[in-house]
């Protein structure tokens, strides 16, 4: 049986629902759908409340009652204690298709296979073994999100319907592409090379044609996605997208979107932590649920204490405990709608989604889930920075709503969740799954008179387009969504790699356990110029308290003298800054960065290291003058 150890946080991202990945001992497997995720053998029972997680903002945005934590594993229980023993997130075989390392045989398994395969292959005969197979590298997939086996056959023979049924053999001719692969039929002779099996272009009309699509037939009749879902268990459906091949670990197989939020209470320290890890007992949440199904909003503080046990809840205040099943239940909520327009559209960074946030986090909060101090701005630093803010406790909630193939586009809400499980759950019966990390972070804010003074230079808006030119290319190629990139969204998001590559030096975090979290927006109403450093970790690393520290005003100035004196200068220069006038780094949508001076692990940054620039933040070599903080003193 094959199986196999991964991080609950990795069920999320970047193994989730969808994704394919490989086990110890070889084996290429996909993450299963939702569907059985939970269950348990005979031996044990399901105690589902323990993987239940809240954050009110988000299961209203995301229109789910609740997100689960991917299960853990355990072996057995703790004495007579056989709750959610054994528990495993489900993976199936994937792809199919196998091959002998020595006779180069294809065969073709199935999704459910436990075993290894073995090479039933003739030549084998006189072994005392049979040699194991190992999975075919191919795979293709279509931009609505399926994914199939690669038609070895079909490709072969160049017909859909193959009448020939000879074995198969994947061999090696030599050179460095796919052209040196090629597949041969025993029973025909006839053989084929994978030659452009990943190659697509753009039609005339904007339409997309794929080799394997166009190409694997010789009457010409187009090789067309049959709908295939194998993390579903469904190898055909509905579609007719184009085809394409790809090799199954490539970057475009799988795209997981992924919701976050900072936890904002509904009111700031009506509600401690202690009550919510109480609520999360197994003797308690179901009975205040239960207590909620049989009166809703008529549930007295004297109900809750005659069914709650007394000897846990008695510390407990009157006005606590009402606040605190108000918050668990989902009270003071309003529904979510549920019109197929209303639940389609919902877009990462949202201004209206991450405002709240912003106002809550300048403001000195004091909670068990968000707590910040104002640690003062150092005095060389006020002409640049308005506010500082030290996060001592934050607590964020990570959920999974879906993934794309191909392109990692826009994705509508109701279609990423069909790829999640076999059939639709209603709002108030659907969950989603999730990971929560509890850590600390630096808040950072612009001087307004500054930023608006520095904003207003015809040259800094004029680099900044030469980025939106190059993305604007990329949302006509892919038909990804408009977006504004002001100079300020660039700036900020810039100096917030900086600091990161500097933090790292200096409070004690690795660059992949820190992440950035952007404020920014000109929207009438909503206008932001904020940025949160924050621990991405997901366990106790996450609160050492080495990155507060780093919040208090001489430490900080030091911190950002450095990222800033760093930045002047790259170890690439002066190549790095004279190719970002052309465009380099992902899409060509970077001007002044590169991996020597602004890029961060892909997992710490909000747009995958794109939209970045040096000279916005610090000047370039043509015009000193141009940066933000041109004109701070770095000595």
């Amino acid at each position: 049986m094959s199986t196999g150890n991964v991080r609950r946080s990795q069920l999320v991202t970047p193994f989730g629902v969808g994704a394919m990945s490989v086990l110890v001992n070889g084996t290429s497997v996909i993450t299963a759908g939702l569907d059985h995720w939970y269950e348990v053998g005979d031996v044990s029972e399901l105690a589902i409340e323990e993987y239940i997680e809240h954050d009110w903002r988000l299961e209203a945005r995301l229109r789910v009652k609740e997100f689960r934590l991917p299960p853990d594993y355990r072996f057995q229980g703790s004495g007579q204690d056989r709750r959610n023993v054994k528990l495993m997130v489900p993976v199936l075989r994937f792809p199919r298709w196998c091959f002998c390392l020595y006779c180069k045989r294809l065969e073709l398994s199935t999704l459910t296979m436990q075993q290894n395969v073995k090479c039933l292959d003739k030549q084998h005969a006189d072994q005392p073994y049979r040699p194991r197979m190992s999975q075919v590298p191919f795979v293709t997939m279509c931009s609505q999100g399926h994914l199939d086996d690669f038609p070895f056959d079909k490709w072969v023979h160049r017909s859909h319907s193959p009448n020939c049924s000879g074995v198969l053999r994947l061999t090696s001719r030599g050179g460095g592409g796919l052209e040196g692969q090629v597949v041969k039929c025993e029973g025909c002779d006839m053989e084929r090379p994978l030659r452009g099996i990943t190659e697509w272009r753009r039609g005339s009309h904007g339409e997309e044609h794929t080799t394997l699509t166009d190409g694997l037939s010789s009457t010409g009749e187009p090789f067309l996605c049959t709908g295939a879902r194998p993390w579903l268990g469904e190898l055909e459906g509905t579609c007719g997208e184009p085809m394409r091949g790809a090799l199954r670990a490539a970057g475009n197989v799988y795209f997981p979107k992924v919701e976050s939020s900072i936890y904002l209470p509904r009111r700031e320290g009506a509600v401690s932590a202690e009550l919510h890890d109480l609520m999360r007992r197994p003797n308690v949440g179901p009975i205040m649920r239960v207590l909620y199904e049989a009166n809703k909003e008529a549930v007295t503080v004297e109900q809750l204490r005659q069914y709650l046990p007394n000897e846990l809840f008695a510390p407990i205040s009157d006005e606590e405990l009402m606040s605190g099943f108000s918050d668990f239940v989902g009270l003071g909520e309003e529904p979510p709608e549920t019109t197929r327009e209303a639940e389609s559209e919902i877009l990462t960074g949202d201004d209206e989604w991450r405002y709240p946030e912003y106002l809550h986090i300048r403001e000195l909060p004091k909670d068990d889930f968000l707590t910040a101090t104002d640690p003062n701005v150092h005095s060389e630093l006020q002409a640049h920075f308005g506010r500082v803010r030290r996060i001592d406790v934050l607590r964020e909630t990570r959920a999974l709503r879906g993934f794309s193939r191909v392109r990692d586009g826009v994705l509508r809400l109701t279609e990423g969740k069909a790829l999640l499980r076999r059939s639709i759950l209603s709002p108030d019966q659907d969950w989603l799954p999730a990971y929560v990390v509890k850590g600390e972070g630096i808040y950072f804010e612009l001087e307004p008179r500054k930023l608006a003074s520095w904003e207003a230079r015809a040259e800094v808006n004029e680099r900044a387009d030469k980025i939106m030119q190059h993305y604007g290319r990329v949302i006509m190629e892919r038909g990804l969504q408009n977006r504004r990139l002001t100079a300020r969204f660039v700036m900020l998001h810039t100096l917030g790699h900086l600091l990161v590559n500097e933090l790292v030096f200096t409070c004690g975090y690795s660059s992949a356990s820190l992440r950035e979290r952007l404020y920014v927006s000109n929207t009438p109403g909503h206008q932001m110029t904020g940025l949160l450093i924050y621990t991405a970790a997901g366990d106790s690393e996450g609160t050492m308290g080495g990155l507060v520290r780093m919040a208090r005003p001489e430490l900080l100035r030091s911190v950002l003298v450095s990222a800033l004196r760093n930045a002047r200068w790259c170890s690439t220069d002066p190549v790095c800054m004279e190719a970002g006038k052309r465009g380099q780094g992902p899409d060509s949508c970077n001007l002044a960065a590169c991996h020597g001076c602004a890029l961060v692990p892909e997992t710490s940054c909000e747009e995958f290291n794109r939209f970045l620039d040096r000279g916005l933040v610090v000047g370039t070599f043509d015009d000193p003058t141009l940066g933000y903080f041109s004109d701070l003193d770095l000595a």
